[in-house]
């Protein structure tokens, strides 16, 4: 029994382990266009101005896939024309995750041309990853202005590995207490 009981302790503080490394990288959730989302009736250029985006984040395109797709291409010169013929990725379903993995900039447009030259377009500026924090989703500009509200209260790593090890100890006396360890 008392085997038994080791072997549950030491498999819990692995699970608590595991789930704190987990908060460690910080990541946000970039809803494209906000609330509209990818749409040629809103000005998805503005919608980024001022935003930063990082190494780990993740774009969210919402659109209509029976009215429109989206383009990743590789210049700035296909991006400022609307050169959408010879695309590095294309994004096809609807609602489409990209992540952003390494630093550089990236460019997104509407897979048709004249959406393209209406505004239907979005370059990321992908800067370094950034200390820990606690994953945010933004989707407009009310929610990135409440985020950054928030941000100084957010508890910090070494404040949530404080918590993990009260919560250890606090699981390993109880064992202790009731004799199972």
């Amino acid at each position: 029994m008392a085997r038994a009981a080791r072997a549950a302790v030491l498999a819990a503080v692995l699970v608590l382990v595991s789930l704190n490394a987990g908060w460690v990288g910080a990541q946000v959730h970039h809803v494209v266009g906000g609330d509209r989302g990818w749409d040629a009736s809103n000005a998805v250029g503005s919608w980024s101005s001022g935003r930063v985006f990082r190494v780990g984040d993740n774009l969210w395109f919402a659109y209509s896939a029976a009215q429109e797709s989206i383009v990743e291409v590789a210049s700035r010169e296909e991006y400022e024309s609307c050169d959408v013929s010879n695309p590095i990725r294309m994004y096809s379903d609807g609602l489409d995750s990209v992540s952003l993995e390494e630093q550089g900039v990236r460019y997104f447009a509407s897979s048709r041309e004249e959406s393209c030259k209406s505004g239907l377009k979005l370059h990321v500026e992908v800067q370094p990853r950034r200390g820990p924090d606690v994953p945010k989703i933004a989707t407009s500009e009310e929610a990135v202005l409440a985020a950054a509200a928030d941000a100084p209260t957010t508890p910090s790593a070494a404040d949530r590995m404080s918590g993990l090890a009260a919560l250890v100890a606090a699981g390993l006396g109880w064992l202790f207490f009731l004799g199972l360890f």
